[in-house]
């Protein structure tokens, strides 16, 4: 019987998880799909696709991160003090029907992908995380594990946060690492970019933007015409939806 896979959000237009999925079904030669479920409330969501025979997982995204959340059996421990759930496993059970266990695999992906951007010894850098969305919280879960202490950058002033105006170059320079948790710059507002005083980033400078469509945003191409290293959120994309895949398939190995 054919396995099935998918995606739960809301828009959901071209999706990076679909493509990635239905050409790794392909290469394993596995008969197996992956939809999208786009939903703008999960209840209604879930009533669809726990109708689905076969059902082995689904990667969820934005609006849907968090509200997801008191639907599920379980929560790991990353999920739950992230707060924020973008994998979830499904485990069929006797009476009919699934129970659903909630992974976070974000911060993983986001943790492989940076350490191909700093250096080996990373000790002495500090962070701006900008932006306070659902996707800044697993940013934050993974710097704190890496003990890369950082600060949040919002529109509104937040408590042992700072605002846009805050920033000058001298701030800059006291933090090396500057990730773009904002969807400014994404297609097809490709212009948009963080409003940043540029003339504080220089050379030892390391920006991560989280969007990945563009490859690269004007938030990567300001960094990197002043000499900064860049990575965009492709990586990051690769690696969480590997991980993903390995929860999964816990399952289906039988393991």
């Amino acid at each position: 019987m054919t396995q099935t896979f998918g995606l739960l959000g809301h828009p959901l237009g071209h999706s990076f998880s679909a493509s990635y999925f239905t050409e790794k079904f392909a290469k394993l030669e596995l008969d197996a799909v992956y939809r999208n479920f786009d939903f703008a409330e999960v209840p209604e969501a879930l009533a669809h696709i726990l109708s689905i025979e076969n059902l082995k997982g689904f990667n969820v995204t934005i609006p849907h991160k968090q509200a997801i959340i008191p639907h599920l059996a379980t929560l790991s421990p990353e999920a739950r003090e992230i707060g924020a759930v973008n994998v979830v496993k499904t485990v069929p059970r006797p009476e009919g029907g699934y129970e659903l266990h909630g992974h976070n695999s974000d911060w993983i992906g986001f943790t492989q992908s940076l350490l191909t951007l700093l250096p080996e010894d990373f000790s002495g850098i500090s962070a701006l995380i900008l932006g306070t969305g659902g996707a800044s919280r697993a940013i934050a879960y993974s710097l704190r594990r890496l003990g890369i202490p950082f600060l949040f950058v919002s529109r509104q002033k937040k408590e042992g946060g700072l605002t846009y105006e805050e920033l000058t170059p001298e701030v800059l320079d006291a933090h090396h690492l500057l990730v773009n948790c904002t969807p400014l710059g994404m297609h097809p507002h490709v212009e948009g970019c963080p409003p940043l005083p540029w003339e504080g980033i220089g050379k030892s400078h390391f920006l991560y933007d989280l969007v990945y469509n563009p490859l690269i945003t004007r938030f990567l191409q300001e960094g990197a015409s002043r000499g900064a290293k860049t990575l965009g959120g492709l990586a990051m994309l690769h690696g969480q939806a590997e991980v993903a895949w390995q929860i999964w398939n816990e399952e289906l190995d039988g393991r």
